[in-house]
């Protein structure tokens, strides 16, 4: 019997090249600011159109500002990125979700808020976080500039099929441990690398207790294993998030997807490359002390005595030492968004730890909604209230400082907490240092000014 990862990858091969990669048929092409200009460049001066132009939707969200986006981007660089895309998508006949429309925000937040993601797709970008939208139940990956070009030209991309794993979470999660936690441990266990080669199905009692939220935190760090991408069979969990969606199928049709839709799971004698089994019971809060995601310790716990390759030159950059523990560390910036946290239920649990306290006066906070329809759902809830009244301001939507290629940069030598997907030197200002954890942990720094184990506070 099949997996999972094998029927929704067979139905889409259009060809196979003996001795080389397969063709590979995409439902879906999202393209952001950042690598879609060369790719556009490319179909220009071939003189081609796009193939199939209503399967691809474009919008900007590495470079916005996330405050006066409605005045023109002071960076010049960042400005000239989303004019080009703006530019490229009116010459090629694409949809574009600009910056101000209500549709904009992060791309992996707004693809399946809109139901543009579905269960049983192929979906592509010129993003290694295209992995989020697997929680869809979708075979989601990132793919290179050249590659986005040969999905305009012909819906289809030239793959190797990626070997199959499956990690299963069993067990119920303690209190104030999240997703996040769940994706973090993983890292942790596994390594940056240790999922290289594969493409993960996440299973078990934990991962079908997860919200859609949820699923979209786990399948968006896939990428930090290795992995090529992570998916989860969808459910009724998955049916009714989808159902009413503004591009799900509606009627008789809605009828029919979801008779389909209940046939995508592997069998209960599906074979794959490889089984790993985990205990939610051994899951803590967690954050991370070093440069990789993988560098990760439950908040309770010290940094070990020693690591892998690059171990002393992490901690001597995050400026830890070996067997310190991180409870009470003093911090500076804090970061609530990005494609891993930047969803409704991510501002609801932040919410749940600051109401009635207010924000450190050490603490330098950046709250940013993954898109226009969260931050309208963070005021329809009063959300915004309860933020406000505890000393936060949110700020407009977009990739913010999760990357450091608009306004929102951690200045050098400088703590940040944040529920972002990356702690690489540097990837949230030179100099600046990450430490990565849930949106309860990032709540708790916020209203302590220290690292805070969240359970003490909810």
């Amino acid at each position: 019997m099949n997996t999972l990862f094998d029927k929704i990858w067979d139905r889409h091969v259009v060809q196979v090249v003996d001795d080389g990669p397969t063709q590979l048929y995409i439902d879906r092409l999202y393209c952001h600011e950042v690598t879609s200009p060369q790719a556009f460049d490319g179909m220009r001066a071939r003189g081609l159109k796009c193939f199939r132009p209503d399967h691809i939707y474009c919008m900007p969200d590495h470079n916005t500002p996330t405050h006066d986006q409605d005045k023109p981007i002071a960076d010049p660089v960042s400005a000239k990125q989303v004019d080009t895309l703006a530019r490229n998508a009116a010459e090629f006949g694409l949809t574009h979700y600009g910056m101000m429309s209500k549709d904009n925000g992060i791309i992996h937040v707004v693809g399946p808020e809109k139901g543009l993601s579905l269960p049983g797709m192929t979906i592509v970008c010129g993003d290694s976080h295209t992995s989020t939208h697997g929680a869809m139940g979708a075979v989601a990956f990132g793919i290179g500039t050249s590659e986005v070009e040969m999905v305009m030209a012909s819906q289809c991309v030239l793959q190797q099929k990626p070997k199959s794993m499956r990690i299963s979470i069993n067990g119920q999660l303690g209190k104030g441990v999240t997703a996040k936690d769940v994706a973090l441990y993983l890292m942790s266990k596994l390594t940056t690398s240790g999922a290289t080669g594969y493409f993960v199905e996440y299973a078990g009692e934990v991962v079908r207790s997860l919200s859609m939220e949820g699923r979209l935190t786990l399948c968006n760090l896939s990428i930090e294993m290795g992995a090529r991408g992570g998916f989860i069979a969808p459910d009724e969990v998955t049916f009714e998030y989808v159902k009413g969606k503004e591009y799900a199928p509606k009627g008789e049709e809605w009828e029919r997807a979801v008779a389909y839709w209940k046939t995508l799971k592997s069998g209960d004698d599906a074979v794959f490359d490889k089984e790993l089994v985990f205990d939610a019971k051994d899951i803590e809060p967690r954050i991370t002390y070093g440069t990789n995601p993988g560098m990760g310790i439950g908040i309770t716990e010290a940094i070990p005595a020693e690591g892998g390759v690059g171990f002393e030159k992490a901690l001597q950059y995050m400026g830890f030492k070996a067997g310190e523990k991180l409870l009470g560390k003093k911090i500076d910036y804090v970061f609530l968004g990005a494609c891993t946290n930047g969803r409704i239920e991510d501002f609801r649990a932040f919410s749940s730890i600051v109401k009635g306290k207010k924000k450190a006066d050490n603490i330098v906070a950046w709250l940013v909604p993954g898109s226009w329809t969260v931050r309208q759902q963070i005021e329809d809830e009063g959300l915004d209230k309860v933020l406000a009244d505890a000393g936060f301001e949110i700020r407009q939507p977009g990739c913010s400082a999760c990357l450091a290629m608009n306004d929102d940069k951690v200045p050098a030598g400088k703590y940040a907490v944040s529920t972002s997907n990356r702690n690489f030197e540097g990837r949230q200002g030179p100099g600046s240092r990450t430490i990565l954890c849930s949106p309860l942990v990032a709540a708790a720094a916020a209203v302590t000014g220290v690292i805070t184990d969240p359970r003490t506070l909810l």
